[in-house]
């Protein structure tokens, strides 16, 4: 009888130490809402019908239409051509276009397409150029069975940054871009305090992975910084006169961040 009454007492008291520690569910919804917030409730934005259409929250630079939103690098009317299936075309000699607007931090998508007749090599294939500020360059070029230096083929960080892979479509397919930039930051004395960085797809492949810009693009001797308005204008590249067909831009779209 003693051992029977021992084994209940037992059992009551570890039941009841079971029932103690055992978490309640109220509690625990208690607990788990210190470390949810509700608040600020990021805004809606409408997508595009496919990944490449412009958000409801993005600035349309080029849309097929006009150039009311580009002008020359240094002012003045673009020399640029708008072809009839929309395509915004270089025109050879005629400078560099520029946004009229100024921007720092933002995602980018561009399209662009290189000519389908190959004229030229390495360097001189459809070269072109996305300078970001003005100053910091993601290079275009056909580099679609075209040998060149590595830092300057499609994909790289002109003469910084090597693409992770060449994901170079034929020349006359349309290609893209999708790049999150950050513009580098300067103390009130005009040193930096952080770099450039950039993140590029191409074609939906990341080629450069937030990676730090070194400074200011060069073609000759070492990249550098030099202080500059938090915003600045995005730059497209005429190559000049050296000898390849022009290429093609189409379905610009910047969102600031």
């Amino acid at each position: 009888m003693k051992k029977t009454i021992l084994l209940s007492t037992t059992l009551i008291l570890t039941t009841t130490l079971i029932a103690q520690t055992k978490p309640n569910q109220d509690s625990l919804v208690k607990e788990a809402a210190k470390t949810e917030f509700w608040e600020p409730v990021p805004k809606m934005v409408t997508t595009g019908k496919t990944n490449t259409e412009t958000p409801s929250d993005a600035i349309a630079l080029f849309d097929g239409k006009d150039l009311l939103k580009w002008e020359k690098e240094k002012g003045g009317q673009p020399g640029w051509k708008i072809d009839k299936d929309g395509a915004l075309t270089v025109v050879k000699g005629s400078g560099n276009i520029a946004t009229k607007q100024g921007f720092g931090d933002c995602q980018l998508h561009i399209e662009w397409r290189e000519p389908a007749v190959i004229a030229g090599a390495s360097q001189t294939r459809g070269n072109s150029g996305i300078f970001f500020m003005g100053r910091y360059e993601l290079q275009v070029l056909d580099s679609y069975n075209n040998p060149t230096y590595v830092n300057g083929q499609a994909g790289s960080i002109y003469k910084q940054h090597i693409p992770l892979v060449n994901a170079s479509k034929k020349p006359g397919e349309w290609q893209t871009y999708d790049v999150i930039f950050t513009a580098p930051r300067f103390y009130s004395d005009g040193k930096l305090q952080s770099p450039a960085r950039i993140t590029v797809l191409h074609n939906g492949i990341l080629v450069q992975n937030n990676v730090e810009i070194k400074g200011h693009t060069e073609w000759i001797g070492q990249p550098k910084y030099e202080v500059h308005s938090d915003k600045e204008a995005l730059v497209l590249q005429d190559h000049g006169l050296d000898g390849g067909q022009p290429m093609s831009y189409r379905n610009i779209w910047v969102r600031e961040l």
